[in-house]
This record gives structure tokens, C-alpha cells and sequence, in this order.
């Protein structure tokens, strides 16, 4: 059995550690770490409640590596899941290293200054974690994460060749609220906003944001959703690890009322990332916004519907083409009734824990720093059946492909 220090106490936070309380014989013990330790002892609370289980509860400002240092030195985990803001990706990998812990995380490093997605700065990190012995995992949540694993299965099972990938995130929920995220509101309108990239013909090539979408039908009765192209991080490992591919893109579906709100959000400056002057001081508009939004972790119990997330590859078997979709359906009810999440939480910190799983049990253990689809897909796909996020593979004369609207020259 391993120790485990899980770093974070939002939604995904909540999720991780019920989905480790659930697998003992891994995970022994369990060590849940916040800024704000009223909400690790509310998840303390409802582990205990739902599992029977204890976990103990850290007190930790990751922005500053020396307080993760010595949290770590303090608790000796095995493994860090770092389920914290994507800023604060690169000090709890500097403290790992200097403690000598392997290290896990859902998202890639961002600055907070800037709107840039990309692994360069995580992926700068491996000669160290190689020298030290060490293992990083990178974006092992749902996408990214899932997905890598899901292209990778593709790849190895389904294709020969690779030709084109298409990620498709819908969310069919709806959580009653006026206006709300589903995740971290900073991060959520951070992405969304930010200029859409999409891989063609061996180059990244830049959109304006959300200027491309396609009506999309998803199967099992989820329903028909309008998805926009964007942006996402998963996209630069996938195409750095299968060089072949000739093009990449990512889709989510968002409402009309979604979409509005963020447009007048938009108009007034409240999307900003730059500080601004305020009564004597200086405030950054998004992070208002964050601080007036509802909690993301709050929504679950309002929250009804289903959310679609696959890969859609289109390549060569055995010398015709051939058009796979790999997905996974998860009802927003189920995963409040599992864990009192909603199923975006749901979909991001299961994986984070198979992650884990993977890496203690020896199944995905080398030094280094890796992204998911590095690793042999099959054990992680046989776990997300045993651990609540079943997939399928559509028959492939069945399978939708998103087409641009031409009509759609904006959101």
C-alpha cells in the first residue's frame, strides 16, 4: 500500500479522494492538502460519511515551494496528485524534485500572465526527473488525459495509420444557474477566450476563438449539441507523439446563453487578465470574476444531464479507411449519487486516481516526464470500466464527423 498526497480541494480535489478512498489496497493512506482547510475537512467529512475512511488534512500555500517542501517532508508521500491551479504546476514539481517524490497533475502549466497552453515548461523538467529517478505524469484527467489514452488505444487497436483526430467534449448539462462554470471559472474563460490553434499539414494554424462550429450528434440519445473549435493543451503532446497526423482538432459544445453572457462579459473588460487600478489598488477583472461566480464544487446536486467525450480518428486498417469513435457518457445524477460531484469533476478526478493506480502498481513506472499516451493504453482502459467511467467504440458506420457550418464565421 502507498501513501498518497493529494494537493487541491475544489471539485476534482473532492473527487480524488473518494475515488483513492475507494481502492485500499492501493492507496493506504491518504494525506489532502488546501490553502483553505475548511474545505479539506468538508471533504474529510464526506469521505469518512460515504467510505468509512480517515484522511489527514495539510494546511499548504503551493504558489511557495518551500511550504510544499516541507509538506512533503512533513507527510513523506510516494506520490503527489496535484489537483491545484495550473500556476502552481511548477512549484510542486520543484518541490518534489528536491524531496524526491514522484508527481501527477490533471492540467498543464499555466503563467498566470499570460494565456499560454503548452507542456514546454513541464516538458523542460524531464532530464531532472530522469537523474533523480523520479516519474511525472502530466494531464491525466479526462481531456487531457483520457483522451491521450483513448488515441493511443486507437492506434495501437484500431488503425494502422493515423490520419486525422478530432476531440469531441460535449456537455449536456444544465446546472440552473443564470451563469456558471462547470470548472474553475478563471481557468474555464482563460481557455475559451484564448485564440483557437488547431494542427494541419505538420504546423499549428490560428483562429480567432470559437469562430468555427459544427452542429454534432451524440450517440446514445445524449442529443445534438452546436461544438466550436478551440484550443487544447492535449493537442501539442498528440501531435508531438504521432507525428503523422495530417490534422488535429479539439471541439466543446456550449449553449447560447453560455455563449451571450461570456460575449457581454467580454464587452465590459470583465474576462481581463492584466491588473487594473481599483480604490487605491489593483485588481485583475477575471479573478473578480471568479470571486462572484458560483463555486463550480456547488453545482452538483442541481446539476442533470449527461456529458460525451471521445476521439473521433480517421486512418487505414489493413489497407481502407476507417473511421473509429472512442467515448465515455457519464450522467451528471450518477456521479453526485457516487461521490456529490458533478460529472465534469467526476470525468477529471477519476482518471487523475487511475493515474496513480498506473504509476504505484508499476504499470506506468519510469523516470522522466511523461504524458499518457507515452504509456500502453490497456491497463488504463480496462480501470476506467472497474472505476465508473465505461467507454465504447461506435460502429464505425456509424460515426459522426464534425464539419465546419460554412455559415459560421463566428460564435
Amino acid at each position: 500500500m502507498a501513501k498518497v498526497l493529494i494537493i487541491g480541494a475544489g471539485g476534482v480535489g473532492q473527487v480524488v479522494a473518494h475515488a483513492c478512498a475507494g481502492v485500499p489496497e492501493v492507496f493506504g493512506e491518504i494525506v489532502l492538502a488546501s490553502r483553505t482547510l475548511a474545505k479539506c475537512e468538508a471533504i474529510a467529512a464526506d469521505v469518512r460519511r460515504r467510505t468509512g475512511r480517515e484522511i489527514s488534512l495539510r494546511q499548504v500555500d503551493a504558489d511557495r515551494v518551500p511550504e510544499v517542501v516541507e509538506l512533503l517532508r512533513a507527510t513523506k508521500p510516494d506520490l503527489v496528485i496535484n489537483v491545484a491551479l495550473p500556476y502552481q504546476d511548477l512549484s510542486i514539481m520543484d518541490a518534489c524534485l528536491e524531496r524526491g517524490v514522484h508527481y501527477l497533475d490533471t492540467a498543464n502549466y499555466e503563467p498566470p500572465d499570460t494565456a499560454r497552453f503548452e507542456y514546454s515548461w513541464q516538458w523542460a523538467y524531464r532530464e531532472r526527473f530522469e537523474k533523480r529517478g523520479l516519474m511525472a505524469l502530466l494531464g491525466s484527467g479526462f481531456d487531457p488525459g483520457v483522451t491521450n489514452v483513448f488515441t493511443a488505444w486507437i492506434a495501437k487497436h484500431a488503425l494502422d495509420e493515423l490520419h486525422t483526430l478530432d476531440i469531441v467534449d460535449v456537455n449536456g448539462g444544465d446546472h440552473g444557474k443564470p451563469f456558471a462554470t462547470n470548472f474553475n471559472p478563471e481557468i474555464n474563460i482563460r481557455e475559451v477566450t484564448a485564440p483557437c490553434r488547431h494542427w494541419e499539414e505538420g504546423a499549428f494554424r490560428e483562429t480567432p476563438a470559437m469562430s468555427l462550429r459544427s452542429p454534432f450528434v451524440c450517440p446514445e440519445d445524449v442529443g445534438k449539441y452546436t461544438i466550436y473549435r478551440m484550443y487544447h493543451e492535449e493537442l501539442e503532446s498528440l501531435t508531438r507523439n504521432f507525428p503523422h497526423l495530417r490534422r488535429a482538432q479539439f471541439w466543446m459544445s456550449f449553449s447560447e446563453n453560455y455563449l451571450k453572457h461570456l460575449e457581454v462579459l467580454q464587452n465590459t473588460g470583465m474576462t481581463g487578465i492584466d491588473p487594473v487600478p481599483f480604490q487605491g489598488m489593483e485588481i485583475v477583472p477575471l479573478q473578480f470574476l471568479k470571486a462572484v461566480l458560483p463555486e463550480p464544487s456547488s453545482l452538483g446536486g442541481n446539476t442533470h444531464g449527461k456529458t460525451c467525450i471521445g476521439v473521433i480518428a480517421r486512418g487505414m486498417r489493413e489497407g481502407k479507411e476507417r473511421r473509429v469513435y472512442v467515448y465515455n457518457i457519464c450522467d451528471h445524477q450518477e456521479a453526485y449519487r457516487r461521490v456529490g460531484s458533478q460529472a465534469i469533476s467526476y470525468t477529471t478526478g477519476v482518471p487523475a486516481m487511475i493515474g496513480a493506480l498506473m504509476m504505484l502498481q508499476g504499470e506506468w513506472m519510469k523516470p522522466g516526464v511523461w504524458n499518457l499516451e507515452e504509456f500502453d493504453p490497456d491497463p488504463f482502459m480496462a480501470a476506467l470500466n472497474v472505476h465508473g467511467l465505461p467507454w465504447t467504440v461506435q460502429d464505425p458506420a456509424r460515426v459522426a464527423d464534425p464539419e465546419a457550418d460554412p455559415a459560421a464565421d463566428g460564435a
